[in-house]
């Protein structure tokens, strides 16, 4: 039992687990919030400019439903193609592609910067330059 927790243990704390489950929850959270950007803020503009309710309730009846009544009729339930709440996943899902998108080119332009050659060293100063033939004057007198 005690190498079987070890292994877990040792495999839990491996890099990439750990920073598979940061993205997972930082990914949820995002996920909340592209949520509300569309439900809260881009629908409500969207409902406007249709002049409805909004996407959600944009339907084809097929077959209306209706309620049971007094003689004994069965109530039928509305079968209806919902169409509006498909347009709307689309726009969540354009939505949230395009966050990540954008967040990835953010994060891929930081990395570049990392991973770019250093820059080439500065060239020497006048002093430097000077020193050095300084040096090589006296080693070549000191090989005479």
């Amino acid at each position: 039992m005690g190498k079987f927790l070890s292994d877990f243990k040792e495999f839990a704390m491996k890099g990439n687990i750990v920073d598979m489950a940061v993205g997972v929850i930082v990914g949820g959270a995002f996920g909340k919030i592209v949520s509300s950007l569309v439900n809260d803020i881009i629908m409500p503009v969207i409902s406007i400019a249709t002049g409805g309710d909004g996407l959600k309730n944009l339907k084809y009846v097929i077959v209306a439903g209706r309620d049971a009544t007094a003689e004994g009729v069965a109530a039928v339930e509305e079968v209806a193609v919902n169409y509006g709440m498909f347009i709307q996943n689309i726009v969540d899902f354009l939505i949230i592609a395009l966050s990540i998108f954008v967040a990835l080119r953010v994060i891929m332009k930081f990395k570049k910067k990392e991973t770019e050659a250093p820059a080439a060293p500065p060239e020497p100063s006048k002093e430097e330059v000077l020193l050095t033939e300084i040096r090589d004057l006296l080693k070549q007198q000191n090989k005479k």
